[in-house]
């Protein structure tokens, strides 16, 4: 290693970007390695046939200011739109306001049922659950068991393919702990415009015309005219290092080609499972099996092309309903028109799934057939309606939150702070941490002000305060948004 070698960059994502373009700002050179075809990671727009696809639907909205900023120095404000927010949820047929709303939710739920939810309410904070220790009875405590079984069971064993039950109580979801049912009463009562003390409760976002690969397309432009690098279809097989440092980076090209690259330092939003085999040598066997033992949701969207006046205003709807086994349904259209074709829609059907798994590995075809069906039992779209379908599958969306999860990046980290302390972690997957765009973005900026003489610790960034929560300074630091803790998966 030398200290006039660039800075490698393994990944083209929002984090490995943003290192990239905050370097360049610093004096600094980048080479970005990015092992797919496009830049953006999850956060990417997909482009098939004239359509655009936001993988996961990505809301630009933020209270990390420093954030908001280099948005806009990315892209200018004219690229930009503000988008109403509109989500439903669809339980036993009936679709319910999210935020509530007073009218919709009596209307839907019905006086006595609306009664009853009540009376279960008042009970569950009189008698709670004694044993609150998994996550069901920690919600019940706080919800009732009728509003936990109509508006949490489903939805969560879905995203994280557990029983709610089987799910340790010593994380709360971001919306439930700033959302309770209280808020949620008073809001629908007495709404206030473009609430944003709670992130649930925004109105409206930002959103890149042309979707959230807009903003990364952009920024590669951006690092390639400043006089750094992006090279696509390249995948970083080998980081070369002696005690002390990262030296090198061995390159792998999709034509099997493989170059190495010194390096000065780099900058890692590779999942952790997967980083911790590039080493050369090899870490440490604990090491390797603190790795080794990480696990990943992963995420698949099937989307379907119907006529535009079969569409719904809605950015997303999320089914709690078990007929299905779909989550959550996008509509392209309403985050941006520029998404979709005129007199068009496109209907993004979302399935939370393990690789490997039955869902994952069925074909396009069966995906497409499923989504018919599943979008008629819904009774949006008759199955005759859909004009044109696409899947998309994309691994490693979600780390996964086991038991060990914290004791084993604490493994990894460890090692490679003391051993290795010029590779830096950064991002979701990078830091096995449940972060959005926003905070990945930080840890990113953060880490860069770090190589060039900074000490900040980038496990503190505090997605609570910052983005989840009201800005309640007694709430708890650590290592962000806490996450949930699952069970441990073979």
């Amino acid at each position: 290693m030398t200290e006039q070698a660039p800075i490698g960059i393994i990944g083209g994502g929002p984090a490995g970007l943003t290192a990239a373009y905050q370097i360049l700002k610093k004096g600094g050179e980048p080479i970005v390695f990015e092992g797919d075809s496009v830049v953006g990671g999850i956060s990417r727009t997909v482009e098939r046939d004239g359509w655009r696809f936001d993988i996961g639907g990505h809301r630009f909205f933020t209270k990390v200011q420093v954030v908001e900023d280099l948005w806009h120095e990315i892209l200018p404000d004219e690229d930009f739109m503000l988008r109403p927010r509109m989500s439903r949820i669809f339980y036993e047929g009936k679709y319910y306001d999210y935020p509530l709303k007073a009218s919709n939710a009596l209307k839907n739920l019905g006086i006595w049922e609306a009664v009853l939810s009540v009376l279960s309410y008042v009970r569950a904070k009189f008698f709670p659950p004694k044993d609150q220790s998994n996550y069901e009875n920690w919600l019940v405590a706080r919800f009732g068991w009728r509003l936990y079984r109509r508006f949490f069971k489903t939805y969560t064993e879905k995203v994280w393919g557990v029983p709610v039950a089987e799910m340790p109580a010593d994380w709360a979801a971001q919306r439930v702990k700033s959302l309770s049912l209280s808020n949620a009463i008073l809001n629908a009562l007495l709404p206030k415009k473009n609430q944003k003390d709670i992130t649930s409760l925004i109105e409206e976002f930002q959103y890149p015309k042309l979707g959230p690969g807009m903003m990364w397309e952009r920024c590669a432009d951006l690092v390639t005219q400043g006089g750094g690098t992006v090279e696509l279809n390249s995948r970083v097989s080998k980081i070369s290092w002696s005690e002390g440092a990262a030296t090198s980076l061995t390159v792998t090209n999709r034509d099997g080609s493989r170059k190495e690259q010194p390096v000065s330092h780099v900058i890692s939003s590779m999942p952790m499972a997967q980083l911790v085999d590039a080493f050369d040598p090899p870490l440490p066997d604990n090491v390797l099996r603190a790795g080794h033992d990480l696990r990943y949701r992963d995420f698949l969207t099937v989307a379907l092309v119907v006529p535009e006046a079969r569409s719904f205003p809605d950015n997303w709807i999320y089914i709690h309903a078990s007929e299905v086994k779909v989550g959550r349904i996008q509509n392209f259209g309403s985050w941006s028109p520029y998404l979709v074709k005129e007199g068009r829609t496109c209907l993004g059907l979302e399935y939370f799934v393990f690789e490997g798994d039955e869902l994952w590995n069925s074909s396009d075809e069966d995906l497409i057939e499923r989504g018919k069906r599943e979008l008629e039992f819904l009774g949006l779209v008759n199955a005759t309606d859909v004009e044109q379908g696409f899947v998309f599958r994309m691994p490693k969306a979600y780390p996964y939150y086991d038991s060990d999860y914290k004791a084993n990046v604490e493994v990894v980290n460890s090692f490679l702070a003391q051993h290795i302390p010029n590779v830096h972690l950064v991002g979701r997957n990078g830091m096995h941490k449940y972060n959005n765009t926003d905070h990945s973005m930080l840890t990113a900026m953060l880490t860069v002000d770090n190589i060039f003489g900074a000490h900040n610790d980038i496990w503190a960034v505090n997605v609570e305060e910052e983005y989840h929560e009201t800005s309640d300074k007694s709430a708890s630091s650590g290592t962000g948004r806490d996450a949930p803790i699952l069970p441990k998966r073979p």
